[in-house]
This record gives C-alpha cells, structure tokens and sequence, in this order.
C-alpha cells in the first residue's frame, strides 16, 4: 500500500484544507450535481458497496475529486489523511461514499490502485493503472494529476462534440414537429373546402393528403414502429456480431464516419501515450487502448496491433497493415519507436488529433445545417405548394 508521508498534517492533528494547501495553485471551480442515486439517498450512510458499485459519477466530478488528492498528495499529506480532506469537502453523496469506501479499504491494506478498480464506472482502467503505476514509482500525487490531465482532455473533447451537435439535433427536432403540425392540424383543415367545391386536386395535393391521413390514422403504429426499431437495435447491439456491424456502418457513413473515427483512435492514442508514460508495459498499454476505443473494430485493430508485437514485429509494421490508422499516424509511430519516445511522440499525436476533430465537427456541423434547411425548406414548401395549388384554382373565374 502506497503511504506517503504525513507532514503537512498541522501539529494540532488537523488536517490542512486544500485552499491552505493550493493557496498559490490555480483551480477551477467546481460545479457538482448528484447522480441518479441521491433521488433516493439522502447521506451516504444509506448505500451499501453494491449501490456504490452500481452508482455513475459525473466525469467533471471525478476529475475534480482526482486532482484534489492529487495535490495533497503532493504536498506530502499522506494518502488516508488526503482521501479524508477530500471526504469532508465533497458534496456529491455517490463519490463521498466511494471515497470513504475506497479510505477503508487502504487503511484495511488494500492497495489504492486494487480500491479504485472495484468502481469501475466511476475510476476506468487507464486510472487505475496510472493509480499502480504512482504506487510502484513513488510518485502517486504526479500520476494522479495526470491521470485528472487525461480525464479533462477527455471531458472537453465531449463537451465540444455536445456543443456542436446541439444546433443541428434542434434543427432536427424542429423540421420534425414542423412537418407534424402542418400535416396533423393545418393541411385537415382544407379538406371540408376543396371537397365542397368539389376542386380538381393536383397530384402534389393528392400526395399531401395521404400522408396527412396516414399519419393521424397510425400515429400510434409508427410510434411503435419507432420504439421497436430502438429496442432492436438495443437488443443486437448486445450481441459480439451485431454490435461489430453496428460500429462498421457508423464508421462508413457519410460526413459523420470519419468523425466517428478520430473520436475513437484520438481516445485511445490519448490513453496509450498516458500510460506508457506511467511505465505501463506496451501490451498492456495497447489492451487499455483497444478497451477505452467503445468500437469494436477499432478495438480489434489495436488488438491485432498487440498480437503482432507478441509475435516480434514492430508497432508501426503491425500498424501499417491496418486501413483504419492513416498512414501519417502510423509514420509517426515509426519515428517514436526509432528515437525510443513513443509515449512523447503519441502524446503530440492525441494533441493534433484532438485539435483535427474540432475542426471536423466544425466542417461537418457546417455541411449539415444547410442540408438540413435545404430539406426543411422542401418539406414545408411542398406542403404549402399543395395547398396553394387548390386555392388558386378556387379563385380562378369560372
């Protein structure tokens, strides 16, 4: 068990706080909210391990709690005293129980890297290994900090994933609720008066109408149909097999594919430079990789990338005869593994990976907001085409 050594504890026997501790340290504020569980908690008294186990955490509370022990740690409070100031400052009722969970076990003789690894949803694997890794080296405060560097990267790469998908799904939203209204309460309304006049329809109108009908006749049909189609792909995305043709098809599509793509290899080229700085051996370091990718043929592409070094190639050989990672990638992994700084030279690719999908999201947000407004725009004008069309033909002179 990792024990650092406790003489930032006060002589009185108090613990110092973290504004005393990182007085000069900038840090951000934090703005936690609880999770799912505290609808029905109010301490955290009231889980037990299974609950804790069960519970998720938001990403931005654990990197904050992460780099809280992180710099107590290194200013030599030891990490039961550390875990305990963390503890008494944290609001969220989920992470407190974890931490005092997790406090337990250590002063128990557990390791710190063997408690985090039981709250798999909150601390993943790349945590807990750069957790072993700071226990091993002696450097537990370092590794945290850097274990809380790889979460903010992560959580601002989500973040502006969300940011730039928000304007196209309310575009989305709104073309749908658009077109329901025009043919559910609009377009009905016409009907009493071209069929009093007994007015020739044009085939558009004619079209119109059908789908108006159609769609008050079984709304509720294709409302099924629509939870159906969910519950499948649920249900097949829980198979090995349809889960890999799922992630084939996102990585194919058009515009989003590519965007799909980078997300994942710049996810994984971001855990393995981390954890190979940490000094994780390069097979496990490539199975994290592989298991944080959340596609699984990226995820076999890394794996066939470790089997080839267990079999003596070199990365970028093995790497080379894979489609998925382009080839600039692959000549960069080539010059770090010639200089001997692979983790140096991966973490300047995750970098200029991270910074090549802000700006796909933007050239793809920016191609799909005017084809969204090019079909929102025929959609509508159809539909109004079709009922100016009748009521020309109504004020024509007889």
């Amino acid at each position: 068990m990792t024990s650092l050594p406790a003489k930032s504890v006060h002589s009185s026997g108090t613990l110092p706080t973290l504004r005393q501790v990182s007085e000069n340290t900038s840090r951000q504020p934090s703005t936690k909210t609880q999770a799912w569980s505290q609808m029905t908690v109010d301490t955290d008294e009231d889980l037990d391990l299974e609950d804790l186990q069960r519970a998720r955490v938001r990403k931005r509370d654990v990197l904050t709690t992460l780099q809280q022990i992180a710099i107590l740690a290194e200013a030599g409070v030891n990490l039961a005293s550390a875990l305990q100031a963390t503890i008494e400052e944290e609001k969220n009722v989920i992470l407190r129980g974890i931490l005092k969970q997790i406090k337990a076990d250590i002063e128990g003789g557990q390791d710190f890297s063997t408690a985090l690894s039981q709250f798999p949803r909150v601390f993943n694997n790349t945590v807990v290994a750069l957790a072993k890794a700071g226990e091993k080296t002696g450097a537990l405060g370092s590794m945290l900090r850097r274990a809380a560097g790889y979460l903010q990267a992560e959580y601002e790469t989500a973040a502006k994933i969300r940011a730039a998908m928000i304007y196209p799904c309310l575009m989305l939203v709104m073309a749908i609720a658009v077109t329901i209204f025009l043919l559910t309460f609009v377009l009905p309304r016409f009907i009493p008066v071209f069929e009093s006049r007994h007015v020739p329809l044009p085939k558009i109108t004619v079209m119109t109408l059908a789908a108006s009908d159609f769609l008050q006749r079984y709304w509720v049909l294709l409302l099924s149909l629509s939870g159906a189609v969910f519950v499948t792909l649920g249900i097949v995305r829980r198979s090995e097999t349809g889960r890999e043709h799922l992630d084939r098809i996102k990585l194919s599509l058009p515009i989003l594919g590519p965007i799909y793509r980078r997300i994942a290899i710049s996810r994984c080229l971001r855990t393995l430079s981390t954890v190979l700085y940490a000094g994780v051996p390069i097979l496990d370091a490539l199975e994290l990789a592989a298991a944080i990718a959340q596609n699984v043929v990226i995820q076999r592409a890394w794996l066939v990338v470790r089997d080839g070094l267990v079999e003596g190639r070199r990365m970028c050989d093995c790497m080379k005869s894979e489609d998925l990672f382009p080839r600039t990638l692959v000549q960069m992994v080539a010059a770090g593994e010639e200089t001997g700084k692979l983790d140096q030279v991966l973490e300047k690719v995750a970098e200029f990976y991270e910074r090549e999908l802000e700006v796909a999201i933007k050239t793809a947000t920016s191609l799909i907001e005017p084809i969204m407004i090019i079909v929102m725009g025929v959609v509508v004008g159809t539909i109004g085409l079709s009922l100016l069309l009748p009521i020309f033909s109504l004020s024509r002179p007889v």
